[in-house]
Parts: structure tokens; sequence; C-alpha cells
């Protein structure tokens, strides 16, 4: 399951989402989303766990914890072409 995370602290690392999603099951991969030319993050990541039953534990686990005075917005990340298809033409921070 694809797990997306707002409202993350500008200095947390992709290591640090990785070590607190673990604690609920695998984690595959963590991505945070930034800027690559100017190193910005943009306050949000996507986690990716192999199983639902974990991720659902997860979801449960860390939506509304609080991390570095900011409580974390964690919901299942869906799947939208469209909104794909505008930011690969129009926003490249994104990619």
């Amino acid at each position: 399951m694809n797990i997306f995370a707002s409202n993350l602290s500008f200095y947390i690392t992709e290591e640090d989402l990785k070590g607190m999603f673990s604690e609920f099951g695998f984690v595959t991969s963590v991505k945070i989303i930034s800027n690559s030319e100017a190193n910005d993050q943009h306050g949000c990541a996507f986690i990716n766990m192999p199983s639902d039953v974990e991720a659902k534990a997860a979801l449960l686990g860390m939506n509304n914890k609080e991390i570095e005075g900011r409580k974390l917005s964690v919901s299942a990340a869906k799947e939208n072409s469209t909104r794909l298809d505008l930011l690969t033409r129009s926003n490249r921070f994104f990619l």
C-alpha cells in the first residue's frame, strides 16, 4: 500500500520516516517530495509498505501523531493520473 504523509517537518529525513513507519511493519521505500534543484522539501512524502495490514496499522498509528511540533496527516495515497499528468507537464518540482 502506498501511504501519503503531509505536514512534515522540513528537517525530517527519509531515514527518519522509514524508522517511524517500520515500527508497524516492513517499509519498501520512502520518498520525500522536494525541489531537487534547490533541495527544498515540500512537507510531504510517500511511504510504501507491501502489507496492507501493516500499512493500515501505520495509518492509524501515525495519523495526527506530533513529530517535531507538527501533527502528521497520514492517509492511503490515491492514484490520480490527471493530477500526475499535470504535475509532469507543469511542475518539475514534484518529479
